[in-house]
C-alpha cells in the first residue's frame, strides 16, 4: 500500500525488480501537501530538492546503468511557490530498456504485519526516497502495473528502509499460475504455507553466498556447473551466476546454451521431438518425465530445477526447455529468470549475504499460491 492520502491508503501494483537501484512510480511532487490538496485517486508526496544531499548520492552512485548513458538531467524546474529546485533523476523502463526521467522525493508504504502463518490487521510502514514519474511512463508495463519496486542491496531499495524488530531479508515466493496469489515477506522468518502449518520453509531451504558484482546492486550467486543425468557443463570465467526477475527465462552464454542443449537432448533420448516454438530451441511431444538440471554451486550446494521449472508447456501437446540463448557476448554467462522462480521458496539475507533456495516446493505438497492471507487481528 502506498501512503494514506486523503484519509484512505491507496493500493498499487508494482513490478518487482531486484536489480534496481531506487523505487520509482506513478505519482506527483508536492510542496505543501494538506487535506484535501492531493487529487483524488492520485499519490502525492514531498520533493526532495536538488541541494538535498540525496539528489547529488542518487545521481552520482544510484544510478539506473544505461548504454549509451542516459541524457544528463538539469536543475532548472522547480515548484509553483516553493522557489527551491526539483531533482530529476534518471529512470530505464525494464520493459523497454528506454530512458526516462522522474523526481526524487520522500515516500511512504505499508504493509501488513504477518507472524508468517497469518495477515495481521496491524501495519508497517517505511519511508524511503524513491521518485515521480508520469503515468505515460507506465504504458509499456502490464496492464495495472505503475511503478518499478526496488528489492536491490541498494541503499535506496526498499529493505534498505526495514529496521528493527524487522532484519533486511526479503522472502519471495512466486506462483506458477497468473490467477493465484504468490507472497513476499520482509523479515528472517518464520515462514508458513498451508497445509503445513507447523513446517517453517527456513527448514526446507539450501544456503549459498550472495556474491558482489562490480556496478550492481543486484543479487549473483556461484554457480561452477551445470549438471543434467550425470553430464556435468562447466562453467568458464566468471562463475557469478545473476538472480533476475525481469527475465522470464534462465539466458545462457551460447557457448553454454549449445552444451546444455545438448546434454538434454542426449538425456531426454527416446522422447519424441516435436518443432522448435520460439524462443525455444528444443522442444518435445508432452506426457512424457522429463530430466532434472542441476546447478552446481561453488560451495558444493546444488539448486534442482526439475520438469516443473525446466519445461514450458507451449501448447497442449509441446513442452519446450524454457531456456533461452543470450548470445556469444553476454554480459552474464547465467541468468536465472523467473520461471525457474516459480514455487521455489527464495530467500535474499542481506545481513548474512546469502541466499536460501528450497527447489520446487510441489515435491513438499505446497506451492507458493498455499500462504494463509486471512486477516485476523493478531491475538
Amino acid at each position: 500500500m502506498t501512503a494514506y492520502v486523503n484519509m484512505q491508503y491507496l493500493h498499487a501494483n508494482f513490478l518487482i525488480d531486484i536489480d534496481a537501484p531506487f523505487i520509482w512510480h506513478d505519482c506527483i511532487v508536492q510542496w505543501n501537501i494538506y487535506p484535501g490538496s492531493c487529487p483524488s485517486n492520485t499519490l502525492c508526496t514531498s520533493p526532495v530538492s536538488c541541494e538535498e544531499y540525496q539528489c547529488t548520492d542518487v545521481r552520482t552512485t544510484y544510478s539506473y546503468e544505461h548504454n549509451p548513458p542516459c541524457p544528463p538531467v538539469t536543475n532548472s524546474s522547480t515548484l509553483p511557490g516553493w522557489g527551491y529546485c526539483t531533482c530529476p533523476v534518471n529512470v530505464v523502463d525494464p520493459v523497454t530498456g528506454s530512458c526516462g526521467e522522474a523526481l526524487l522525493n520522500y515516500d511512504e508504504f505499508t504493509v501488513n504485519t504477518s507472524n508468517g502463518r497469518n495477515v495481521f490487521t496491524g501495519l508497517y510502514g517505511a519511508y524511503p526516497n524513491a521518485a515521480c514519474a508520469n503515468s505515460s511512463s507506465f504504458e509499456s508495463f502490464p496492464a495495472n502495473v505503475t511503478g518499478v519496486m526496488a528489492f536491490s542491496s541498494s541503499p535506496y531499495a526498499f529493505p534498505a528502509y526495514l529496521f528493527q524488530p524487522l532484519k533486511r531479508s526479503l522472502a519471495l515466493c512466486l506462483p506458477s499460475n497468473s490467477s493465484t496469489r504468490g507472497v513476499l515477506f520482509f523479515g528472517s522468518g518464520p515462514y508458513y504455507l498451508l497445509p503445513n502449518s507447523d513446517v517453517d520453509v527456513r527448514s526446507l531451504l539450501s544456503y549459498t553466498p550472495l556474491l558482489k558484482h562490480p556496478d550492481s546492486f543486484g543479487y549473483y550467486i556461484g554457480v561452477k556447473a551445470i549438471v543434467i543425468k550425470n553430464k556435468s557443463i562447466g562453467i568458464t570465467g566468471n562463475f557469478s551466476t545473476k538472480l533476475s526477475t525481469l527475465e522470464p527465462y534462465t539466458v545462457l552464454r551460447t557457448d553454454i546454451y549449445k552444451r546444455v542443449i545438448w546434454a538434454f537432448s542426449v538425456a531426454a533420448i527416446g522422447i519424441p521431438l516435436a518443432r522448435p516454438v520460439s524462443p525455444f530451441l528444443l522442444c518435445y511431444h508432452s506426457g512424457y518425465k522429463f530430466p532434472n538440471i542441476d546447478f552446481s554451486l561453488e560451495d558444493g550446494k546444488k539448486w534442482t530445477v526439475d520438469m516443473s521449472n525446466s519445461m514450458k508447456q507451449v501448447t497442449p501437446d509441446v513442452a519446450c526447455l524454457a531456456f533461452v540463448d543470450g548470445g556469444a557476448t553476454a554480459e552474464h554467462a547465467i541468468v536465472i529468470g523467473t520461471y525457474q522462480f516459480e514455487d521455489n521458496f527464495l530467500m535474499f539475507d542481506l545481513e548474512n549475504s546469502t541466499f536460501g533456495f528450497s527447489s520446487s516446493l510441489l515435491h513438499e505438497q505446497t506451492s507458493c499460491s498455499n500462504f494463509n492471507f486471512t486477516l485476523t487481528d493478531g491475538n
